[in-house]
């Protein structure tokens, strides 16, 4: 039998939770400097590129998309699994969501808003990104509807949107906390205009959670939607292994794999590095395993389905890049991406006590996330490498400018992490109590019931 969270008091859940933001040490300078700096490397390629245009990159006469593509599709695929998992065990009434989701709705804003930066990166003349709006024009010359820039553009706004009213929605009461124990005016004005005046009343939470509510219904179709999407950029075209009628639902299992994956790395880190112990307990990480594990049998089925049929339909140019992932040129990244995203984590988190030891499923979500980025660029690079016409064919290799960038589109997220566990409260102050008020009308109900018993 599990065993049950130790009742904290509410004074010290507001040391624990807001002692992080009310003070500040040379760490978090430090760590802001080190992320920053990387940051500027990756602005700087970015500026480069822009002098030199998109020559600067490991282009090929046959490859046009490759590491920005596929960092695209792997941010956006990130984001699916905070708010999306947030707003299910919401609608469920799961009791152990409570201390995790803020910060899993925190991790889809930011990998949102990173994912959304590659589009633009990417195109040709980046300051003409305008022509991705979808404006009306009475010449018919721009936008153009079957562009999936436009469609990306216009599934990202709206689930970044959407996300940012899921994260800010239950919020608001502990920005009220904040407010009123802030130490200086400058932050009791901020807190104070941000918690919208909240005091708490019953009509105040009665709205708050009818409003949750509404936006967690909305949240789940609006997720997989968005990664759909995404996967019809690569499914309306005729690329080799790219025209599959599977790759919606793919991409999404997909999205929710790796998701789940740096949720638990995230709050492996939160739990480290702001001594949470006792509110991000094993049997949460034990829990969140158990998705993981669901999800990961999820996977490995859509992805053998799909190889399944490339395999026996033995249509010449779909079966060549078949050949070309599992025996040839890209076989090491195809045994990377199995290892990584199958055979370890199908078989190890089968244990509950692998589940429920920290490091253990630390280090299994990380190698979720390197393999789910192989399987990314598994998809997009060698379909361009192999096309119809063999006079196309070309290997890619990655110059310093992409890779400057993509390092420092993971330094940025992690900067923007950073700064909102320092501005905001990491942890749901209010929801954390709430949990813990249940648990305890539960526990005397229960010795009510047994004191009867023994009466009668």
């Amino acid at each position: 039998m599990a065993q049950e969270a130790p009742v904290i008091s509410d004074e010290q859940i507001h040391q624990d939770v807001l002692g992080p933001i009310l003070h500040t040490d040379w760490r978090f300078f430090f760590t802001i400097g080190v992320l920053g700096f990387v940051v500027l490397v990756g602005a700087f390629a970015f500026g480069y590129q822009l002098l030199y245009g998109l020559g600067a990159l490991g282009y090929t006469q046959g490859i046009f998309w490759a590491m920005y593509v596929v960092n695209f599709v792997f941010w956006i695929g990130l984001s699916h699994s905070g708010t999306l998992i947030s707003a299910i065990l919401r609608v469920t009434h799961a009791e152990w969501r409570r201390p995790i989701t803020r910060g899993a709705e925190a991790m889809t804003v930011f990998t949102l808003s990173i994912g959304a930066l590659f589009p633009l990166i990417h195109l040709g003349r980046n300051w003409r990104f305008y022509y991705l709006l979808p404006y009306p024009n009475e010449r018919g010359l721009w936008p153009n509807f079957r562009s999936p820039l436009l469609w990306d553009l216009t599934a990202i706004i709206t689930y970044l949107t959407a996300s940012i009213i899921y994260l800010y929605l239950p919020m608001i009461p502990d920005l009220a906390v904040l407010r009123d124990k802030a130490p200086d005016k400058y932050r009791r004005f901020l807190y104070g205009a941000l918690s919208l005046g909240w005091r708490g009343t019953e009509r105040e939470w009665r709205r708050l959670r009818k409003a949750l509510a509404l936006m967690a219904f909305i949240i789940i179709p609006i997720a997989v939607s968005v990664h759909s999407i995404v996967a019809w950029d690569f499914a309306m075209t005729v690329v080799p292994m790219w025209h599959s009628t599977i790759f919606a639902p793919y991409f999404v299992i997909g999205a929710i794999y790796s998701g789940v994956a740096l949720v638990i790395t995230i709050m492996v880190v939160l739990r480290w590095a702001f001594r949470l112990e006792a509110y991000l307990t094993p049997a949460h990480f034990d829990n969140l395993g158990k998705i993981m594990l669901a999800v990961t049998i999820a996977w490995a089925y859509f992805f053998f389905a799909d190889v399944l049929t490339t395999w026996y339909g033995q249509i010449t140019t779909e079966y060549r890049v078949l050949t070309t992932i599992v025996s040839g040129t890209y076989a090491p990244f195809f045994l990377l991406m199995i290892t990584c995203n199958l055979v370890i984590p199908f078989f190890t988190l089968l244990s509950r006590r692998v589940r429920s030891t920290i490091p253990a499923i630390f280090a299994i979500s990380l190698l979720v996330n390197v393999g789910m980025y192989t399987e990314r660029y598994l998809i997009v690079v060698p379909g361009l490498s192999r096309a119809q016409m063999p006079f196309l064919w070309a290997n890619w290799t990655p110059t310093w400018v992409e890779i400057s960038v993509t390092s420092g589109a993971f330094a940025g997220f992690i900067l923007l992490y950073v700064l909102f566990t320092k501005f905001f409260p990491v942890i749901s102050i209010w929801e954390v109590k709430e949990g813990q008020m249940l648990r305890s009308t539960r526990r005397i109900a229960g010795t009510e019931v047994t004191t009867v018993a023994k009466v009668e």
